[in-house]
């Protein structure tokens, strides 16, 4: 599977472990976005990219970043995407399977919503390409309309399911603890929280919606 990491410079505890992911670091191509490119170097991997307008960056780091990594894409700080957004744009030149970004948990609210929304919109406009957010304890993903297959995790073990901007309609879970059948996810639901697999994969299935799914560890 070709993947691309998109790290941005949210908090570094918000930061997924690389080596928690399930594939080698070289295997993937990795992009920074603004100072998530020296959180990457910091955690020893050259990032493929970096792309940003590196305002969070002193002179010393921008000039360590610079000597390192070898494509550097300078933004201006005036522009109406974040350099998160424009650094998944990149990442789909890739032509990738799967897109992770890390990063956008914690810290500034905004930027947090910003993301959830722009993973939701490249979610529904590239239905072949897996879009995940991840941090150390959660992996958010959303699922459009139809059915989907989900893998037990023994980290990620709890899965909640919300609706994302409109119902979830006709929903069916099947191989989880709690199996229900045609409900319906209205927007400000939570009662589909915290549930489990019990067999080694589930699916869940619905007609209309978007299912925003977060599976957690404890």
């Amino acid at each position: 599977m070709k993947r691309v990491v998109v790290c941005s410079g949210g908090p570094s505890k918000e930061v997924v472990d690389f080596k928690q992911l399930p594939f080698h670091t070289d295997e993937a191509i990795f992009i920074g976005a603004d100072r998530g490119a020296l959180g990457l170097l910091e955690a020893g991997i050259l990032p493929n990219e970096a792309i940003g307008d590196f305002d969070s960056l002193t002179q010393e780091e921008q000039s360590f970043m610079k000597q390192k990594i070898q494509k550097v894409t300078e933004l201006q700080m005036e522009k109406d995407e974040t350099d998160t957004h424009i650094a998944i744009l990149t990442a789909l030149e890739y032509k990738p399977e799967e897109v992770i970004v890390t990063g956008v948990t914690g810290g500034r609210l905004d930027h947090y919503e910003a993301a959830l929304h722009d993973i939701c919109r490249f979610q529904m406009e590239n239905p072949t390409v897996i879009f995940t957010i991840q941090n150390n304890q959660n992996i958010i993903q959303f699922l459009p309309s139809g059915t989907h297959t989900i893998s037990f995790d023994n980290h990620y073990k709890y899965v909640s399911f919300f609706s994302f901007g409109e119902h979830v309609k006709n929903m069916n879970l099947q191989g989880f603890l709690y199996d229900v059948e045609d409900e319906y996810i209205n927007v400000g639901n939570a009662k589909f929280t915290s549930n489990e697999l019990k067999d080694r994969t589930g699916t869940i299935s619905f007609t209309a919606g978007i299912c925003l799914m977060i599976r957690s560890s404890d």
